[in-house]
């Protein structure tokens, strides 16, 4: 026990009082490093590994255990997010298994970039995977975040062989991902996987724009608008398929 508290990551943030990463109100941890450079990222501050500080096991469960009445009351847990936690996944691992070990209902939030035993190891100590499904189509998902898609859709397979629940999240992108017939696609592929519970469709913002422009990154996506509420209902209306 002593020595997985004493394992180290690093964390970028926390948020002890989430409400949408998950059911119930959810303490958010946000690890640092992420292997896919999305164009519409609002948080790619979280990219570099060694952005975030150094925390052990320990302190995060500590600290989480503050807030147990409150997690409980609500049907809550512990939502681990990025970046992409991924890429720490032996700290993820561990962190995820002392969670448990306490009686938290864990989630994880990614892209699902990750080779397929690491993924299992992960979902060992996972009750429900968010993953970030950004387009059904290899050449919009490799324009958009700079890797191919089919890990992504591996991670979404072993979530169904292993039992676990799978929120699907959409970040509808005008210009970029708001395509129907590629929409049609996605619904269509995820049809026979029952065990995806719920598909958020998440519209694009510009919340963290300034960021890029502070890490002097060029953002390409300045003059994309916001989608509008009929376009939001229509995916919504195809992904709810």
């Amino acid at each position: 026990m002593d020595r997985a508290y004493s394992k180290a990551g690093y964390v970028h943030s926390i948020d002890s009082c989430g409400m949408v990463d998950g059911p119930g109100i959810r303490y958010l941890i946000f690890l640092s490093g992420c292997a896919l450079k999305c164009k519409y990222c609002h948080n790619p501050d979280t990219w570099e590994l060694k952005s975030g500080r150094i925390m052990t096991v320990g302190e995060i469960v500590r600290d989480v255990k503050k807030y147990r009445s409150f997690i409980n009351f609500s049907g809550g847990g512990v939502t681990v997010t990025g970046g992409d936690p991924l890429i720490q996944h032996s700290f993820l691992e561990t962190l995820l298994a002392q969670c448990k070990a306490e009686g938290f209902n864990t989630a994880v939030d990614t892209s699902g970039y990750a080779p397929g035993h690491i993924v299992r190891r992960v979902l060992a100590h996972t009750d429900l995977m968010l993953l970030d499904i950004k387009s059904i189509d290899p050449a919009t998902y490799v324009n958009l975040t700079g890797v191919p898609i089919e890990r992504t859709l591996e991670t979404l397979h072993i979530c169904k062989e292993m039992g676990k629940d799978v929120w699907v999240r959409y970040v509808l992108v005008p210009g970029l991902t708001d395509d129907e017939n590629h929409m049609y696609k996605l619904a269509e592929f995820l049809e026979p996987y029952d065990n995806v519970t719920k598909v958020d469709v998440i519209p694009f913002h510009k919340i963290g724009e300034y960021k890029w422009r502070e890490m002097g990154q060029h953002y390409e996506l300045k003059d994309t608008p916001i989608p509008t509420q009929e376009s939001l209902d229509n995916a919504k209306r195809i992904l709810a398929r």
